[in-house]
Parts: C-alpha cells; sequence; structure tokens
C-alpha cells in the first residue's frame, strides 16, 4: 500500500527541477521545456512510472506548464510594449495546425523516436545557444506567403515532439529574420501559447498502464508535476531575471550550451540503445 512517504521523492525532485529551470529561464531567456523534457525523463523513469511511454509523460507535462507560463510572460513583455503582434497573430495561425498534427503525432510515437528527436534538434538548439551571434542574418524581414505557412507549422510541429514552448526555436527564427532580440523573445511567448494549447488534447488521449503511470495523471499530464513546476517557476524566475543583469550573460549562456549538449546527447545515446 502506498503512503504519503513513497511520494517525498518524486515532490524533492519536482521542487528541484521547477527551481533549476524558472532560474534558467530568467537568467539566460531560454524556454523552461528545453530544461524539464530532459528532467521529466531522468526522473519518470529512474522511479519506475512511464515505461514505454516515458516521453509522452514528459512531453505531454512539460507542454501543460507552458500554457501557464507563457500567459505569464507574454502579459509581462506586453506591458513593455515588446510583443510584435503582427507577426504573433498571424504566425500563430500556422504554428497551432503544426501544433495538433504534433500532439496526436507525438501520441502514437515510440518513446525512443521522442528520444532521439529531442536528442538531434536539442544539440542544434546548444549549438546555437552557444556559438549563435546576433548579427546572423538571412533575410531583411520575416517570410510571407506560402514559406510562411509552412516554416511555421514546422515550428509547432517540432516544438511539440520536444515538449518546448516558441523561445529554442522561435527566437533564432526570429533573429535570423532581422527581428530585434528584446521583440523575437517577447513574441516567442506567445508563440509558447499557440504550440502549448492546441497539443494538449493528444497528450490527454494517451493510455499509459496503470502499474508505470504516476500518481494523479491525465492521459500524459501528471498533475502533481504541473503545479509544482509552475509554483516553483513563478518563484525562482525572478531570482534568474536579477541575476542576468548582476553578471555577464555570454559565458553562463555557453556554459548550458555545453550542459544542453551532453543532456541531449545522451538523450540520443539511450535512443538507439548504447
Amino acid at each position: 500500500m502506498e503512503t504519503i512517504s513513497s511520494y517525498l521523492p518524486l515532490l524533492a525532485f519536482m521542487l528541484a527541477i521547477g527551481a533549476f529551470a524558472g532560474v534558467i529561464a530568467g537568467l539566460l531567456g531560454v524556454g523552461g521545456g528545453i530544461v524539464l523534457v530532459p528532467a521529466f525523463f531522468y526522473l519518470f523513469s529512474s522511479l519506475g512510472y512511464g515505461g514505454d511511454q516515458v516521453m509522452q509523460l514528459c512531453l505531454g507535462t512539460s507542454l501543460a506548464t507552458i500554457v501557464v507560463t507563457s500567459i505569464r510572460s507574454l502579459h509581462s513583455h506586453h506591458k513593455k510594449g515588446a510583443v510584435d503582434w503582427d507577426i504573433l497573430k498571424i504566425w500563430s495561425i500556422f504554428i497551432s495546425v503544426g501544433a495538433i498534427i504534433g500532439g496526436f503525432t507525438a501520441s502514437e510515437l515510440r518513446s525512443d523516436v521522442l528520444q532521439a528527436i529531442f536528442g538531434g534538434l536539442g544539440i542544434l538548439v546548444g549549438l546555437y545557444l552557444g556559438f549563435g551571434r546576433q548579427s546572423w542574418q538571412i533575410a531583411e524581414q520575416m517570410p510571407t506567403g506560402i514559406l510562411r505557412s509552412i516554416l511555421a507549422s514546422i515550428l509547432g510541429f517540432l516544438s511539440v515532439l520536444m515538449g518546448i514552448g516558441g523561445g529554442s526555436l522561435g527566437v533564432p527564427l526570429m533573429s535570423l529574420h532581422n527581428v530585434a532580440i528584446h521583440r523575437a523573445v517577447a513574441t516567442a511567448a506567445g508563440f509558447g501559447l499557440a504550440i502549448s494549447v492546441p497539443s494538449l488534447p493528444g497528450f490527454m488521449m494517451v493510455d499509459i498502464a496503470q502499474t508505470v503511470r504516476p500518481p494523479f495523471t491525465i492521459g500524459a499530464i501528471n498533475l502533481p508535476a504541473f503545479f509544482i513546476i509552475i509554483a516553483m517557476t513563478l518563484i525562482t524566475t525572478p531570482y534568474g531575471a536579477k541575476l542576468a543583469h548582476a553578471l555577464d550573460p555570454k559565458p553562463l549562456k555557453r556554459v548550458f550550451a555545453v550542459f544542453l549538449i551532453i543532456v541531449a546527447m545522451n538523450m540520443l545515446r539511450k535512443a538507439v540503445g548504447f
């Protein structure tokens, strides 16, 4: 018979993960999902939860937290006048289409395939975070027409398969198309909402066996993890933001980039069976 004490390791891990994700988000401006998904993976796996569907559990829970954090972040950026609503309104339509497809696709894919996707794309995000330059540009303005619809749909689709919001892929995309970095970060907060909300129905339909399902889980969304992560990120993100003003973010971004690449490579290694 399970007791309250049997849930204490899960609670302790979640508190630490949420605190770390909040600090990193405030300090480096990257979305919490890029931290939460691998953290959830090692946590749920080590505690014996998820089984062959552990990645669906990680992605679904991460995206659920992004709903709340994106609303809060978008509101904060809007008050500062930093959100480019013209980009957000048009791109969100196609991002949502990609996210819907991504949600139902992720619910059907094997966990090792999702691990490989996260590992491969995580390495690319880490390389850009560590070595990318704000001066890099491939165009003077954001794509329009059919190219916009394709890129936005791909952004939404891949973000869902990684369990992340709009920052990790959206900010580089906008920066490469001559959008100022502060506007890119602010607008990407809205991308996170367009990614997370439409994708959740797909994850809520995932049927995880009761023997490997964490307590209080709906589909592939673990409610205790959701509430604990939200509570901790709301507390620690402002501290990360304060540190960002007190410290030089460039070396810190490179350190985190190395950390992310190592985590992504390990996820990729597990996916291919090494």
